[in-house]
């Protein structure tokens, strides 16, 4: 059984916070299939994975403590980009008009990661020194980026898939506001949806959610672009909506914590799940 929680909101919908306690309250494996952070406004999280010649991020540290295995997190985590602020404005690599991507991070081993390298931005001092970029593949155009992910983003994800839907249960954490973090996963293997905002969570039916995602992407305005959490949701109404308190730092760090404070969430969740 997998529980996929996604972020109705882009900026800190507060995901992580309910994936911990959710892991608490099932004793499921955690994964957080992508996941990014910015050099700029994340900087300590950097440093802290710098330090030991990593590249990871706060988000999937969190996961890897609350489902209390010992993974790593890059184990739970196939995929981390590395972003910084790109105040001259332009599209950037990858078309963001405020930041652009400098690495990414491909496997989920902490000792033999393949990096990739934008060859169009400047790397920060500290990064090229942490992480043995002069072993990176550079990429320069979208088409170089786009063949390299068929090599090698592709199959690493198919690989986290297979692993997923071996799993008895498994709680999968989406990044941003993306609806769908892992297209590899079988549709079929998702049994319930915890589309999560401040201050609130929406239930879904796994299957009827993912029916959605189909035909948001169909859609002629957004075409093959990935699929944002309300898009979607304007497809559905709710199994449920439930109130989430707001929880303090000490509260947040604790997911036995997390995991009382949110129990009515929870039961709806598992509910929605248990009618599979």
């Amino acid at each position: 059984m997998n529980l996929l929680v996604v972020g109705a909101d882009r900026v800190d919908a507060g995901k992580t916070t309910f994936s911990a306690g959710l892991l608490e309250r099932t004793g499921a494996v955690g994964y957080k299939p992508r996941a990014g952070n910015d050099f700029w406004f994340d900087h300590d999280d950097c440093q802290k994975a710098l330090a030991d010649g990593r590249l990871y991020g706060k988000d999937a540290a969190r996961l890897s403590t609350a489902d209390g295995r010992g993974r790593p997190p890059e184990r739970l985590n196939p995929v981390h980009r590395l972003w910084r602020p790109a105040p001259g404005g332009g599209s950037g690599l990858l078309g963001r008009t405020d930041r652009e991507f400098v690495v990414d991070r491909i496997g989920r081993g902490a000792d033999e990661p393949l990096f990739v390298r934008n060859a169009t931005a400047d790397v920060p001092d500290a990064v090229a020194e942490a992480l043995p970029l002069a072993e990176a593949i550079p990429v320069e155009t979208i088409a170089e980026f786009n063949d390299l992910a068929e090599r090698e983003y592709v199959p690493a994800f198919e690989r986290l898939a297979d692993e997923i839907e071996a799993t008895d249960i498994a709680v999968i954490e989406s990044y941003s506001d993306i609806a769908l973090p892992l297209s590899s996963l079988d549709p079929a293997s998702i049994a319930a949806v915890a589309a999560v905002e401040p201050g609130r969570t929406r239930i879904y039916s796994g299957e009827r959610y993912c029916r959605a995602c189909e035909i948001a992407s169909s859609s002629p305005k957004d075409g093959a672009i990935e699929k944002r959490v309300p898009d979607v949701l304007d497809y559905l109404d709710p199994l449920e909506r439930v109130r989430l308190p707001a929880l303090g730092g000490d509260e947040r760090d604790d997911p036995a914590r997390i995991a009382r404070a949110y129990a009515n969430a929870y039961d709806a969740l598992l509910d929605a799940a248990g009618r599979v």
